[in-house]
């Protein structure tokens, strides 16, 4: 009988109608209540370590949900992870950076609807994380509306619907259908040891461009950050005419901060070489993200400038790929 260990965080999944709306409430154990009898033939433990919306949720948090897996790795065939839906990207993408080596899946779900719903798609993703935590894989994912995906390739893409994440720049890991799981892609083991680093630098910013962008909105973040994403259009071009942002990114590089250069695209990523307003960019000490998508892109910057303050390591790392968060160019590969 395997034996699984359900970390509950809180989120919609947990909630609880409040004076002011949905509010998280329900304990790990008041969630497995829910379960129908068919859970059985797996033990299930059940610890909360927060009971917040999702929205709520900081970097601390991902450290504090680390930390539990592997103080308790040797304890468990697998985790199951309840999480509200809003950030659960995020934290998949954390945790598969904080957490390296795992030879044991964890498994992030949630739901659109509280569990104590009359409908409610809480019990069949519960259900189905649980099933996926028994099978002899490494890594971490998130299960959500029967489907399985990569903890770094997933993006919250509907806010109502049941079928609220897809898989971006990735086929799906698996589907689940009656209990049984059907694999579409599997990784590569490479026996390695479980390591956990949970050294963030939270000094980060997300900028989306728009054209009109002020170039003067770089001195303010300069002063505030050690690394900035910026979202730029299409493969990753820069303004250099009229409002000219191009001469601020040179700025900033030569201030020592990381710049993370990504598309607004949610498919096929950025490629600076192909136009002008790329190349311009490319020409500076900027840091490529290739296909990795926002989430991953956030925290992966976090977790490596947690690691070192040189830029050239943090260009070298970061351009790395790491639990399957970054294609790596066929004319790239050896």
């Amino acid at each position: 009988m395997k034996k699984i260990l359900l970390l509950a965080t809180g989120g919609t999944i947990a909630s609880v109608e409040g004076n002011e709306g949905l509010v998280p409430g329900l304990s790990a154990e008041e969630l497995l209540q829910f379960l129908p009898d068919s859970t059985v033939g797996v033990k299930i433990d059940g610890k909360i370590l927060m009971n917040i919306d999702s929205t709520n949720l900081q970097p601390e948090h991902w450290v504090t949900i680390a930390d539990a897996v592997y103080k308790h790795y040797d304890k468990y065939d697998g985790f199951v992870i309840t999480h509200g839906t809003d950030t659960l990207a995020y934290t998949s993408s954390a945790l598969s950076y904080m957490l390296q080596g795992l030879d044991k899946p964890v498994v992030l779900t949630g739901s659109q609807v509280p569990i104590s719903f009359k409908k409610t798609d809480a019990k069949k993703n519960v259900e189905d994380a649980l099933r996926f935590s028994c099978e002899n894989i490494g890594g971490v994912y998130i299960v959500f509306d029967g489907r399985v995906i990569l903890g770094t390739r997933a993006v919250k893409m509907r806010t109502k619907s049941y079928d609220a994440f897809e898989s971006i720049n990735h086929p799906y890991v698996a589907s689940i259908h009656n209990k049984e799981v059907k694999y579409h892609w599997k990784p590569i083991s490479d026996q390695q040891t479980l390591s956990i680093n949970t050294n963030l630098c939270t000094d980060v910013f997300l900028m989306k461009l728009y054209p009109g962008t002020k170039p003067e909105i770089f001195d303010c973040l300069k002063e505030l950050y050690k690394g900035i994403i910026i979202e730029s259009f299409g493969n990753g071009g820069l303004p250099f005419e009229g409002r000219n942002l191009l001469a601020k990114l040179q700025e900033m590089t030569k201030a020592g901060i990381a710049v993370v250069i990504t598309t607004q695209c949610l498919e096929e990523g950025e490629d600076l070489l192909l136009y002008e307003v790329g190349r311009k960019v490319a020409e500076q000490q900027v840091i490529l993200s290739g296909d990795m998508n926002t989430e991953a892109i956030v925290t992966k910057l976090m977790w490596v400038l947690g690691q070192t303050d040189s830029l050239e390591q943090v260009k070298e790392i970061f351009e790395t790929p790491i639990s399957g968060d970054l294609t790596i160019p066929s004319d790239k590969v050896d």
